[in-house]
């Protein structure tokens, strides 16, 4: 198995394992290797320095010692690519991607103060407009409580990376 450095045309940096170069090939030809954080396929090897040991004259001479030795043969390979992510899964992560995208272009980030303007619009003291950002589990349950509209944005995977 080899560990990739990947890259793609935005500059998003990710790794991926595959078995060889030819199944990183292979793979790339079909479109299944893509960008996890924009799912572009425009994917690129990015450059890397192997992982190498070192080796010392007392090594050299002796040989391998027992307990480099490897321990048991690899588990056979598969005989078909296998994609990172399904389909199914890409074009999911791809929708979430877009609603997170609309709420980001269309509401302005008020960060802290969420839960303290959504319940100012609620109840007429401030001018309705479309409103993002951060509130306590306890702050969520009462705006709920009193009937005011909250909705929760998807975190995706790649954002906890």
């Amino acid at each position: 198995m080899i560990l990739y450095s990947l890259r793609c045309a935005k500059d998003h940096e990710f790794e991926s394992w595959f078995r060889d170069s030819a199944a990183y090939d292979a793979q790339k030809a079909q479109g299944l290797v893509t960008c996890p954080v924009c799912d572009s396929p425009d994917v690129s090897k990015a450059i890397m320095a192997p992982a190498l040991g070192r080796g010392t004259r007392k090594f050299e001479a002796e040989g391998p010692s027992e307990a480099s030795a490897p321990a048991a043969a690899p588990a056979p390979a598969p005989t078909q690519p296998v994609a990172m992510m399904s389909e199914k899964e890409q074009q999911l992560r791809s929708m979430l991607r877009a609603v997170r995208a609309h709420v980001e272009a269309n509401t302005d980030d008020v960060g802290d103060d969420f839960a303290r303007l959504a319940r100012r619009m609620h109840e007429g003291e401030e001018e309705k407009r479309a409103i993002r950002g951060e509130a306590t589990s306890e702050e969520v349950r009462a705006l709920i409580e009193d009937e005011i509209e909250v909705l929760p944005l998807p975190v995706l995977p790649d954002e906890r990376n």
